[in-house]
């Protein structure tokens, strides 16, 4: 039968097994919990060179020799009918000759290199013959080296190939004899000749069971007491240890842990810890206790191991209930769930726990005594019967308190349930009823499998959900340390950024593993466990071919590094650049920025660079790249090209830089910033402009800062022509030389600009120089007010009074008299 719990059974035909794999499932998700899996890739890893460089001092011919003899002996098994559990112990034989022979191989590799280096060196030997006796001996035994460390090179790739092969063979007869025991149907639990046999078989299973209870009952009584107490004292220890470190860490997550959702989730975790811990512990203590001074048989070494494993799993599912529905400290539960359910649900994955663990310890004992398959069948029902009556009342009660809690405290308005949460109840229910329907209908295997599935999806998405919880909350106190610590320190931002987004990413890529291993947990009975994960990222080592470039995962992260390296050393030396070295040099402040932007452009081309080369990637293939795609560009991005060219016109010529005033095309203010493409310009009213590069070069651009950097400041001031002209341009020259941010040099000037003949105006035009044209506004503006003061004062009108013409309109009637009345001065 498969469980997510066990192996299944391997002695009835019936009932082949399928459980080598979920053993390592359960124990890979314990290892998961406790982050163990971040480390499960570089820990194999390392197994595997530890392995190779072991083999290292040994021949590699006689290494090669020992894999062909192994897949020899995988092929030829594969040839006979075997069970589940042999077939994982073939996969994993030819999955580890597959990794030793890619080893074997990669080490030849370079040996023949150099080999075939130094033959080329020594050149082709001489027609005629005649050659030194050193170098024709050299010559010979290069040649006879070559020839073997091909011939070993090719071996070891055959075997690697086989090696997969046989892995891929043994995969594709595990998923058919699963498909095949899915298909198969016994007795029914409601009939009757299932009883009849099982009634005539129980004297045969009690006979098997036996030698397993007498050996079990004089290795009891064969443990002296001191033993016995020291058992004891052992399982108090670890229950009191148990209660100190949960009020400990209750104390610790309170104390130091900064207050928000971390503190929780790691209790949370910690619990679940615990729970597994404690349980694994006890059992563990009662088997090195019965084994202390009694040899034990293979049989009874091999159920106690089980029983530390079933202890750990039935730890693991009351931890994860305990520590989500945290019925005692209602704050800190992780999921949104309502106080009445939790506290009305807290039983059930103890009871769960309970049921999954003793069924899963009767599978175990029918498998070691190699039961009858009316035993074997009857366990398998009996467990997923009490499986799926305590996952329908704990669903049933679930459901009745959602019910109740859709209605508020008026009784009212009904709350409305999520979409999400109304699928999972009813999901759970069809499997549910499915499930019990195969079991009952004599279908015990796909109905147990079902059943079993689904606690088992539910351990696996519950640990996955506490896991995520818990680096989420982690990188968000990371997060908001690196925030409080910037503004305590002052820190740069840029900085601030790229350790935020480190975080972020540490966090994805956590995630990310989570989620893997979760699937590989997932998808362990239909053949895909955490040992296929592991080999196909193994697999990745030997590279991707992409054409004639050969990608390895090992020499993407290599450029990786590179390139992240490459790219903080240029932004280092821009910056030093920028702030210390530049400054020291007689260049205006525009010049040293785009000399720090030129640096930086051309520092960001090396390192690209250094990253193919890195990759494998030779500048000559991405020359011939860049020339095929050279008309492709020429088209499609003319108009990129065009502006990154005009930048770097811009950054050489400079007939703009960074803090000139400009006018182009109706945009006017001062230039901010000179990218690659686009140049930005701020407006008076501080928006900025985004202008393409290729605007300054093709365009006419009015640079009001390029040559002077002196403002103009220029008043015109219409007066009458009965003004005193010299007094007045003495009062607006005095003026203007009194303003302290008028120039001296060039001295300013009051011209008589004409004569309005027209409106009879005399039109003074008065001239000074500020040190920079933004202050010309301003300044303009102050003298302004000055001179209409000053002229109000000296009785200076600008303009003359305009006059009213005012006629006597006669009454209707009377004679027109012709009189005018004087004029009034408006």
């Amino acid at each position: 039968m498969t469980s997510p719990y066990r192996p299944s059974l391997p002695t009835p035909a019936q009932l082949p097994t399928f459980g080598a794999i979920d053993r390592l499932a359960l124990w890979g998700l314990i290892a998961l919990i406790a982050f163990a899996a971040l480390a499960l890739v570089p820990v194999h890893a390392q197994t595997r060179d530890a392995k190779i460089g072991g083999d290292a001092t040994v021949d590699i011919g006689t290494i090669l020799d020992r894999l062909r003899t192994q897949i020899d002996s995988v092929q030829n098994s594969l040839k006979r009918p075997q069970d589940d559990a042999t077939l994982v112990q073939l996969r994993g034989t030819a999955l580890a000759a597959q990794s030793s022979a890619d080893a074997a191989s990669a080490s030849i590799a370079p040996q023949l290199t150099s080999v075939q280096a130094r033959l080329t060196q020594l050149g082709a030997p001489n027609p005629d013959g005649t050659e030194a006796a050193d170098i024709a001996t050299q010559r010979k035994d290069l040649i006879k080296s070559s020839s073997k460390l091909d011939a070993q090179s090719k071996l070891a790739r055959l075997i690697s190939v086989e090696a997969g092969q046989a892995a891929e063979q043994i995969l594709a007869l595990r998923r058919s004899q699963f498909q095949a025991r899915m298909g198969e149907r016994t007795s029914s639990i409601l009939a009757e000749p299932f009883w009849i046999e099982l009634y005539r078989e129980w004297p045969k299973d009690e006979l098997r069971l036996e030698p397993l209870r007498t050996e079990l009952i004089t290795v009891a009584s064969a443990t002296p007491i001191p033993v016995w107490t020291g058992i004891l004292l052992a399982i108090i220890l670890i229950l009191g240890l148990r209660l100190s470190a949960s009020r400990a860490l209750m104390r610790l997550t309170t104390t130091r842990v900064p207050p928000g959702r971390l503190r929780r989730s790691l209790f949370a975790m910690a619990l679940v810890l615990l729970a597994i811990a404690t349980p694994g512990l006890i059992a563990d203590a009662l088997r090195v206790g019965l084994a202390w001074s009694n040899p034990l048989s293979n049989e009874m070494t091999q159920l106690l191991g089980w029983l530390v494993i079933i202890a750990c799993y039935g730890g693991l599912i009351a931890g994860l209930g305990l520590a989500l529905l945290a019925p005692e400290r209602p704050s800190w539960r992780l999921p949104s769930i309502l106080d009445t359910v939790a506290s009305s649900l807290r039983r059930f994955p103890p009871a769960l726990a309970i049921i999954a663990a003793v069924g899963w310890f009767f599978e175990e004992l029918a498998r070691v005594i190699n039961a009858s398959l009316a035993a074997t069948v009857a366990i398998e029902y009996l467990m997923a019967l009490a499986l799926a009556i305590t996952m329908a009342a704990a669903l049933l009660r679930a459901n009745r308190l959602r019910r109740l809690s859709r209605l508020n405290q008026d009784g009212a308005r009904p709350l409305v349930s999520p979409l999400w949460l109304t699928a999972l109840f009813s999901l759970s229910w069809l499997v549910l009823i499915g499930g019990l329907i195969c079991v009952l209908t004599g279908y015990v295997a796909f109905g147990s499998f079902i059943i079993k599935q689904m606690v088992w999806c539910a351990v696996v998405l519950s640990t996955v959900y506490l896991l995520t919880v818990l680096i989420d909350d982690g990188c968000a106190s990371v997060l908001a340390s690196i925030r409080r610590n910037a503004n305590d320190e002052h820190l740069a931002r840029p900085l601030t950024r790229a350790r935020s987004q480190a975080v972020v990413l540490l966090s994805g890529l956590g995630r990310l593993v989570i989620v893997l291993f979760a699937l590989s947990f997932l998808l362990a009975p239909f053949g895909e466990g955490p040992t296929e994960l592991l080999s196909h990222v193994n697999n990745l080592n030997a590279g991707i071919s992409i054409g004639e470039v050969q990608i390895h995962p090992a020499t993407v992260l290599q450029s990786a590094l590179v390139l992240l390296l490459g790219f903080g050393c240029v932004r280092i030396l821009q910056r030093w650049m920028a702030a210390q070295y530049l400054p020291t040099t007689s260049l205006d402040f525009g010049m040293r920025q785009s000399t720090a932007n030129l640096f930086g452009y051309a520092g960001y081309v090396v390192a690209v660079a250094l990253a193919l080369s890195a990759a494998g990637i030779s500048l000559e293939r991405v020359a011939w790249i860049a020339s095929a795609l050279s008309v492709g560009i020429g088209f499609g991005l003319q108009a990129v090209v065009q502006n990154f060219v005009s930048g770097l016109i811009l950054l050489a010529e400079r007939p703009v830089k960074v803090g000139d005033w400009v006018s182009l095309g109706g945009v006017e203010g001062d230039i901010r910033r000179i990218n690659v493409r686009a140049t930005e310009i701020q407006m008076n009213d501080r928006s900025t402009v985004i202008v393409p590069n290729s605007e300054f070069i093709t365009k006419v651009v009015r640079n009001v800062t390029h040559a002077n950097p002196l403002g103009l400041v220029q008043i015109k001031l219409p007066m009458p022509l009965t003004t005193d002209a010299e007094q007045a341009s003495g009062i607006i020259l005095t003026i203007f030389r009194a303003h302290t941010d008028v120039l001296d040099e060039p001295a300013p000037k009051v011209l008589l600009d004409g004569i309005d003949s027209n409106n009879s105006l005399l039109i003074f035009n008065a001239t000074g120089y500020v040190n920079s044209p933004r202050a010309a506004y301003g300044v303009r503006s102050a003298l302004l007010f000055e001179v209409l003061k000053q002229l109000r004062e000296a009785n200076l009108p600008l303009s003359k009074p305009s006059t009213i013409m005012m006629a006597q309109r006669d009454a209707p009637g009377l004679p027109d008299t012709g009189a005018a009345m004087p004029a009034v001065p408006a």
